[in-house]
């Protein structure tokens, strides 16, 4: 088992799956051309990238017209945030950002540079002891909706996996007229998305979160939503995003997210298994192991644990050594030698923050490394320990 590492890191980043890899290929090489252009190599892509964008439409019940081609979910997000935020203010005065204290930064701190930069105040919504978000807290602040510019809650956290009950937290907004905005980046091929039932005016996806390619993303914006273009230089994506489309990006992110789609309820009832078998074995075998996130309300791919008197850091350097490939939360935060925001809202003290661990499993993942996984930690965490 210690031959080849054991991958559970899927939150981070998926790998490409052949059949995605497969469908790009012809758009670096034969059908290279630029879609904006008129002579054939461009219509050759043109058409390509229509296709995609009709197909991933499709698969999200959208219209192709809302689907805006980014090269990342925080791109994607930034858009988002910064696009309609603006003109909402342009059209009607309102300066209120709504969010959560457990966002990904793509989100949190562009609402803070809008409030520092742009004037807008910002209101972080509590959550509870699992990260579930507070419908009545979002009622009462949407009590005078026409002061609010937008309201931006992820659909299931990265960290600790909790889904979101957006529907509800989306109706709320429709009802007060204002544009609600969901950050869907870790929720891609998990959760269902259609936006023709999901009451949400703009929703971001990245594509190397459901075995797509990393560097690019998507921005759904519902007709009607008032947006301010974030990326200027050019009339590319109806005027909504600035420049030149990768093709062979966004082909194979349509692709990916149609094989991730048609496998999405047989894999989840697979993938739950295997993180119920791993939460229950880890809360056995390892004392001073906390679940974090809602045991109810979660990802079906997703684990996250605190550790009493295990520094996070050690452990998964530990763990990489058994060749066992975990994180201890976002990888947009790796490095940053702060607790945890997300812990921090859920009440966490930072003393039990610092030994967090995620494992987040994929279409490899097996019950035999699940077991292997078991049989491990456990020991890594009295060696840590010691």
């Amino acid at each position: 088992m210690k031959s080849r590492t054991i991958y559970l890191d899927h939150a981070a980043t998926t790998p490409v799956r052949p059949a995605v890899l497969e469908a790009m290929l012809p758009y670096f090489t034969e059908a290279y051309g630029n879609p904006s252009s008129m002579h054939r190599p461009g219509r050759g892509a043109s058409v390509a990238l229509q296709k995609a964008r009709q197909t991933l439409a499709d698969l999200l019940g959208a219209r192709p017209s809302e689907i805006v081609f980014t090269g990342c979910g925080t791109e994607s997000d930034n858009a988002a945030l910064h696009g309609i935020a603006l003109a909402r203010r342009a059209a009607t005065g309102a300066n209120r950002i709504l969010t959560t204290a457990i966002e990904h930064k793509a989100v949190l701190q562009t609402a803070e540079e809008l409030c520092d930069r742009c004037g807008f105040t910002l209101t972080l919504l509590p959550v509870d002891g699992e990260g579930r978000v507070s419908i009545d807290a979002l009622e009462r602040e949407l009590t005078m909706p026409k002061e609010v510019a937008l309201v931006s809650i992820m659909a299931a956290n990265n960290e600790v996996g909790t889904v979101e009950p957006i529907s509800d937290l989306g109706i709320l907004c429709r009802e007060a007229g204002v544009p609600f905005h969901t950050d869907a980046v870790q929720a891609g091929g998990k959760l269902e998305l259609a936006v023709s039932r999901l009451p949400v005016d703009a929703m971001s996806l990245g594509a190397h979160k459901f075995y797509g390619p990393k560097g690019v993303g998507l921005l759904y914006l519902r007709a009607g939503t008032p947006f301010q273009p974030f990326m200027t230089g050019g009339s590319h994506e109806g005027g909504r995003r600035a420049g030149t489309e990768n093709v062979p990006l966004i082909v194979g992110m349509a692709k990916a997210l149609e094989l991730a789609e048609a496998e999405r309820v047989t894999e989840g009832v697979r993938l739950r298994a295997l993180r119920d078998r791993l939460i229950g074995g880890v809360l056995e075998r390892v004392n001073g192991a906390a679940l974090t996130g809602s045991a109810t309300w979660r990802l079906d791919n997703h684990v996250s644990f605190v550790i009493d008197h295990a520094d996070a850091e050690s452990m998964l350097i530990a763990l990489d050594l058994a060749g066992v490939a975990a994180s201890s939360g976002s990888a947009c935060a790796s490095g940053a030698n702060r607790p945890s925001h997300v812990l921090d809202a859920l009440g966490i003290a930072p003393a039990r923050a610092a030994g967090a661990l995620r494992f987040s499993l994929g279409a490899a993942t097996s019950a035999d490394e699940i077991d292997f996984l078991l049989d491990e930690l456990p020991r890594i965490v009295g060696r840590v320990r010691e």
